[in-house]
């Protein structure tokens, strides 16, 4: 398959986005955790943590991985400008590869947030209970 120099480019806006969303969520889990510095460390502030270690974790990798798919997107509209055609193509289906894999970290990172969810309302449900 011939792609030419715009395919590449048409994922620019795609990856910033995803880039940006990813920007927030770390600076959003950074929030959470200098505030966790400020409670007691009972066993679900302590899950809690874990989770976030988690979360972090996959923030970063998330993070990664679109950074070289654009970097990768990149490499491949030179490689298409200075007429490397099958490079640029080969280029471009490992940048489509590493967009993938960040998508599939961001759906995990997900499904970790909503434990972190559920250590909250399990905290709450316990602080209810030790408080009649």
């Amino acid at each position: 398959m011939q792609i030419d120099i715009a395919t590449p480019a048409m994922l620019f806006p795609a990856i910033s986005l995803l880039l940006l969303a990813y920007t927030n969520r770390f600076l959003t889990l950074a929030t959470i955790i200098r505030n966790f510095a400020r409670e007691n460390r009972d066993e679900n502030t302590q899950a809690q943590i874990r989770n976030l270690r988690q979360r972090i974790l996959f923030i970063k990798r998330m993070q990664i991985a679109g950074v070289v798919s654009f970097f990768l997107c990149v490499l491949s509209m030179l490689a298409i400008y200075l007429t490397y055609q099958n490079v640029g193509n080969w280029i471009f289906a490992l940048s489509l590869v590493c967009l993938m894999y960040s998508l599939w970290m961001s759906v995990r990172e997900i499904l970790i947030s909503v434990e972190a969810l559920d250590f909250h309302l399990d905290g709450i449900k316990d602080d209810k209970k030790s408080s009649k």
